[in-house]
């Protein structure tokens, strides 16, 4: 069963545009592979994100045993968040004004938003991890492992994170839409994965909130990998 995808030609009709368009496409896929591989590989090893609901000498321990592959994947991830930046503005470009300012804005607070929040385990917990070996500063490293945790973790990286992630994806679909560029059945799975995302934001008082939000970015990585199909296809238009 084939789908065809209806584009506007005069929206794709300078180079500057299916350039545009090929970049994004670029990014996004590149954004996707690295997230369904960081947490894969992570999840494996690190058992992330479940480690976090263990108590920190255990989170700590772990970390120690396996940092080097634990390091390695969560800059990649952060790399993978990094990419969502360019990737709004080249989408932001295709938009056009004023809705593209709003989507390259978004795009670039949710990346820095979530490379905040991954970088502490690259930058900060591997000395923090090996403090705790001593007796003497086992106390501090493992409150400032907490602090950071709520802090640049689950405050900045994940609750904002959600928040703008979910908003970016909305204000895509409408911008991809407006232009011809997104089907149906894409524009919706687009608002589905961004209602699920969002939820995350009331994980601090609802529990299984964490839940819809893990399905929402299951289904948000295959969505990123759809449009930047469409984005390709596009893109090679003339």
């Amino acid at each position: 069963m084939s789908t065809t995808i209806h584009t506007d030609d005069r929206t794709l009709s300078s180079p500057r545009a299916r350039s545009d368009a090929r970049r994004a496409a670029g990014a996004l896929t590149l954004a996707s592979v690295l997230a369904i591989a960081g947490f894969s590989v992570l999840g494996s090893v690190f058992e992330y994100p479940q480690i976090l609901d263990e108590p920190t000498a255990d989170v700590l321990a772990l970390f120690r045993e396996h940092e080097s592959t634990v390091r390695t994947w969560f800059a990649l991830l952060a790399v993978g968040s990094a990419l969502m930046a360019p990737a709004g503005i080249w989408l932001g470009r295709l938009a056009g004004r004023p809705l593209g300012r709003w989507i390259a804005g978004l795009g670039i607070a949710a990346a820095t938003v979530q490379v905040i929040g991954l970088q502490r385990w690259v930058t900060l917990v591997p000395g923090i991890s090996h403090d705790a070996l001593d007796p003497s500063l086992r106390a501090d490293a493992e409150d400032r492992f907490e602090l950071l945790h709520l802090v640049l973790g689950k405050a900045i990286g994940e609750t904002l994170g959600y928040a703008l992630t979910a908003a970016f994806t909305v204000l895509v679909v409408i911008a991809l839409r407006r232009v011809g560029l997104l089907p149906t059945w894409l524009a919706v799975g687009g608002f589905v994965s961004a209602g699920l995302i969002a939820t995350g934001v009331v994980i601090p008082v609802i529990e299984p909130a964490s839940l819809t939000n893990f399905a929402g970015y299951v289904v948000w990585c295959a969505w990123l990998i759809a449009v930047a199909v469409v984005l390709f296809q596009a893109g090679r238009r003339r």
